[in-house]
């Protein structure tokens, strides 16, 4: 028996919108980041870009346990001596971009190598319900039905 390794005429790609509103952000993450590897596949090649495109909505709307609104910190540098900078989570979900909290968790779950910085390029992240990709009609996944512990009242 022979180990199948997929090449780039037998990868299909698909288009997955996930509606963000009330699911626990580690668990969304979680799936978004399994669907871009395309670890759902049984295909699935550890070195190629098998996984889907996907579209995320409501970003904004996303839950979080815990006290992770007010305790998670998010840390970036200027580059200059003293320049580092910390955010709550809370102030980024009601910032200017909210998006960048479930981007950074994605991230965060895929391995850091060139193909993950390749993978990166598949997810679209939006913070309101609007997305410009109608065109490529994609298809919905219910991440609320999936697990009841997937959602937060």
């Amino acid at each position: 028996m022979k180990t199948f390794t997929a090449t780039p005429a037998d990868i299909e790609k698909k288009w997955i919108l996930i509606d963000a509103e009330g699911i626990v952000l580690g668990r969304l993450a979680s799936i978004v980041a399994m669907r871009l590897r395309g670890k759902h596949k049984a295909t699935f090649t550890p070195h190629m870009d098998m996984g889907d495109n996907v579209i995320v909505i409501n970003a904004d709307k996303v839950q979080l346990t815990g006290n992770k609104r007010s305790d998670k910190i998010y840390y970036r540098h200027t580059g200059h001596p003293g320049g580092l900078k910390s955010r709550t989570a809370g102030q980024i979900l009601e910032g200017e971009h909210p998006e960048r909290v479930v981007t950074k968790a994605v991230q965060r779950m895929l391995p850091s190598n060139r193909l993950s910085r390749q993978l990166m390029t598949n997810l679209r992240v939006y913070a309101g319900a609007e997305h410009p990709h109608e065109a490529q009609n994609p298809e919905v996944l219910d991440v609320k039905s999936m697990n009841k512990k997937n959602t937060r009242s």
